[in-house]
């Protein structure tokens, strides 16, 4: 807005710039009085084409030519500065503001984001594979952030203050992801979160194991420690790089080309396959498909479970398939 300002003042001096040399050209060169000569000024400058006061020699046309080019000039200053006011002005970013706001008031059931660095963009590209409404929350004064992300909602706030988390719609959120740097911010978003939403998942990054009892004493469902998950996958590329390798092949980056571990969980099942065995599922016939995992009602994990095990209300069946066999299987359940 300062830059606007300036540019602001500089077009009002050029125009002052202009009325001078007219009237002191006219006055000179045309032997006008210094009214004629500033009246003579603004009729061209203006272009409301109104008479001239005497008829113009070659010399005072030639002026006048002069003149109307550098009016020229001085008026696409003029309007690429109040373009941009337009562009920038409050008026506009209200407008923007209250659309945002319509949109964000549709979301249910989704996810928010808080903090848009690595973590956050991170997190926010693997949702966008599977089709998740995610909104973000990021700082006020990052206009950056405003500048470059127009494709997505957000909100611009402290995610740490109430108003901010409603505005997002944390009620009616699924899930917060909170990636702030500092611990206790996380901690704070965590406790507003459950106190609005107590049945919300939460997700948070913490800077170190201490912090991350912390967070997860205060309602975090799961902690991410960032360097440590780092040094791990580091130390595992040395001891263990072929499994390492197959497991990044089962990466959700681009969900169209690699190999997919999906989790089908019981209610997304039809009504016919509840309390239906594993066996009675039928799945890699059907699609191609291999039940790798299963997740009781408990939140226990069986690896490589029985056929006779029996998908109950609860539980979670954690699927192994390319991209098309997947394909078959979310036909075969309705899932989108």
């Amino acid at each position: 807005m300062n830059r606007i300002k300036s540019k602001t003042t500089i077009a009002f001096l050029l125009i002052i710039s202009v009325l001078i040399i007219g009237t002191s050209g006219y006055h000179f060169i045309s032997e006008y009085d210094w009214f004629d000569a500033l009246y003579m000024t603004v009729i061209t400058f203006s272009t409301v084409g109104f008479g001239e006061v005497k008829p113009l020699d070659l010399q005072s046309r030639l002026f006048t030519i002069f003149l109307i080019l550098l009016n020229i000039m001085v008026y696409a200053y003029t309007i690429s500065i109040f373009s941009e006011y337009l562009i920038s002005a409050p008026i506009l970013k209200n407008i923007i503001k209250k659309r945002m706001d319509k949109l964000i008031h549709k979301f249910h059931s989704h996810t928010i984001i808080v903090g848009f660095g690595r973590n956050g963009k991170q997190a926010f590209e693997k949702l966008k594979t599977y089709n998740r409404n995610v909104i973000i929350i990021e700082k006020e004064n990052n206009e950056d952030f405003v500048d470059n992300n127009k494709d997505f909602a957000y909100v611009l706030g402290d995610a740490t203050q109430d108003d901010i988390l409603i505005k997002a719609g944390v009620e009616r959120a699924e899930a917060v992801i909170t990636t702030l740097s500092a611990d206790a911010d996380n901690l704070y978003v965590i406790l507003t979160a459950k106190q609005l939403n107590p049945g919300i998942h939460i997700i948070s990054r913490a800077s170190n194991e201490n912090a991350a009892k912390k967070l997860k004493i205060a309602g975090a469902h799961n902690v991410i420690i960032p360097h440590k998950i780092g040094g791990d996958f580091m130390a595992s590329l040395l001891v263990t790089p072929s499994l390492v390798e197959f497991i990044q092949q089962l990466s959700v980056e681009d969900r169209t080309k690699r190999t997919n571990l999906e989790e089908i969980s019981f209610d997304d099942c039809p009504v016919e396959y509840h309390d239906k065995s594993i066996a009675s599922l039928d799945l890699r016939k059907l699609t191609g498909c291999t039940i790798v995992g299963y997740k009781d009602e408990s939140g226990q994990y069986l690896v490589n479970p029985d056929p006779d095990t029996v998908l109950v209300k609860g539980s979670t069946l954690i699927i192994l398939g390319q991209p098309d066999q997947i394909h078959r299987l979310n036909d075969l359940f309705n899932i989108r």
